[in-house]
């Protein structure tokens, strides 16, 4: 008799995004003559560089020639999207990487969930809280969070996030040997200093722990002295594995493309002690259960680091960028405490009188017809917040902030 994976009974029957989606459906369809502004959902509305478009249909033509034809294409990328991520990305900053440590994918959130293929069930995980879904139901589904409990998952050590600490998590006084951190931070929008994310790295180095550094917002960064990647910090390369992102960089969350850094020095144990590296094993996970990007899509994203690709991006994040300051702009002037929207495209705002995540969630929807993203399913420590982001059109923006504006007065 064949049997299930169990683990997937222990998740929410709704991932979060699709119970709201599920929710505004519902509300739409009871509402047919409202117009409803999403500040939910963090996808782009913005279209893709030209840049990229027209490097994508130059791709689509070489795929009718036979002497540029494409077919299955290397599982860890093209040599010329990994070259000019390298150059672009890291030697700014005076990192110098392989091309063999630069794994190119679908995306950010399909490599964080899948990271855990290479590591043990038994390893402890570190999450900050609230904390990006993907990052705890991938380590529910794989057996490492262990059962549900009111305060999360029983297995998962939650490193919480508060006003009180300004929605930074302070190293643990305990061994965690998986531990994920996401800087600028989705869902709260914060950023860490150098020598507050040097602390993390001396934290995994002095306890053989491995960091997993979500880097997907690194572009919107405002700030001087703000690290745009964790091996900025030295000796980052022996404990840290690195995301990175294209979708909310260049628009790409409908075409999928983003990529991840395994430094070639970066070891852990096996069962009889041995050292190996988490970079060949990585590479021979890919090799085995991933067929590569597509070479249309990589050609599209090799264009974003052109002068022309580069600057289009800028206008894009400043665009953006403008959203999240009116946004911020308008919840101060009605007193409510705002956090983020400085150095990325979210805003994390405290709930009025003590309203419940998901009972402002409900309230702004039917009320002011205005989606947001409930705190507490990011978490715990989420609970009396809520998300939204910047991501909209401007006249949405200023449109919603209007209503709310309205709406909590």
């Amino acid at each position: 008799m064949a049997t299930i994976n169990e683990n997937f009974l222990k998740l929410f029957n709704n991932y979060l995004f699709s119970e709201i989606a599920r929710k505004v459906k519902a509300f739409k369809e009871n509402h047919p003559d409202r117009n409803v502004i999403s500040l939910g959902i963090g996808d782009v509305t913005q279209p893709l560089p030209k840049a990229s478009v027209d490097a994508m249909a130059r791709a689509v033509k070489d795929m009718e020639n036979i002497t540029t034809f494409r077919g299955y294409g290397p599982e860890h990328g093209y040599d010329f999207l990994i070259n000019a991520i390298i150059k672009n990305d890291y030697l700014p900053h005076g990192i110098e990487l392989s091309p063999s440590e630069v794994f190119i994918s679908d995306g950010a959130k399909s490599d964080c969930g899948n990271i855990g293929d290479i590591l043990s069930i038994n390893n402890s995980v570190g999450v900050t809280d609230p904390v990006y879904p993907v990052y705890v139901d991938s380590n529910v589904i794989s057996g490492r969070a262990g059962n549900r409990t009111n305060a999360g998952w029983s297995n998962v050590i939650y490193m919480p996030c508060n006003a009180e600490n300004h929605f930074k998590p302070r190293i643990p006084q305990r061994h965690i040997d998986i531990i994920y951190l996401c800087f600028p931070n989705n869902p709260m929008g914060v950023v860490l200093n150098k020598e507050e994310l040097r602390e993390w790295v001396d934290y995994a180095l002095e306890n053989d722990s491995i960091i997993l550094y979500d880097a997907a917002y690194e572009a919107y960064i405002q700030e001087e002295d703000i690290p745009h990647s964790i091996y900025e910090i030295a000796g980052a390369k022996e404990c840290a594995i690195e995301f990175r992102s294209f979708s909310k960089t260049a628009g790409f969350t409908g075409v999928r493309c983003g990529y991840t850094i395994v430094p070639e020095s970066l070891t852990a144990s096996a069962p009889d002690g041995r050292r190996v590296s988490l970079n060949q094993l990585w590479n021979r996970r890919q090799c085995t259960k991933f067929n590569g990007t597509s070479y249309i899509t990589q050609r599209g994203a090799e264009a974003i680091y052109t002068e022309q690709g580069k600057e289009q991006v800028r206008n894009t994040i400043n665009y953006y960028m403008t959203n999240a300051m009116l946004m911020r702009n308008g919840f101060e002037e009605l007193g409510v405490h705002v956090y983020g929207g400085e150095n990325a495209p979210y805003l994390w705002i405290k709930t009025p009188d003590g309203i419940s995540s998901w009972n402002f969630f409900d309230q702004m929807l039917h009320e002011a017809n205005v989606v947001v993203t409930p705190g507490i399913g990011f978490g715990p420590s989420g609970e009396g917040y809520v998300r939204l982001t910047a991501f909209g059109h401007r006249e949405d923006c200023e449109e919603a902030m209007k209503r709310i504006k309205q709406w909590m007065n």
